[in-house]
């Protein structure tokens, strides 16, 4: 419930103060995000992890 809110709330600031340039900041970090935690248990973890 709280990141529905969270999200919720980011679009609503996003629209009321234009700020879409946000939003592929906020994308890309999603994907970095779920691409780690996904990552952390294969094989190709330390491949992974030397890029950042």
């Amino acid at each position: 419930m709280a990141r529905s809110s969270l999200a919720r709330e980011l679009w609503a600031f996003m629209k009321a103060r234009k700020k879409w340039w946000l939003m592929p900041i906020i994308l890309l970090l999603v994907l970095v995000g779920t691409l780690l935690v996904f990552a952390q248990g294969s094989v190709l973890a330390p491949f992974i992890y030397t890029i950042f």
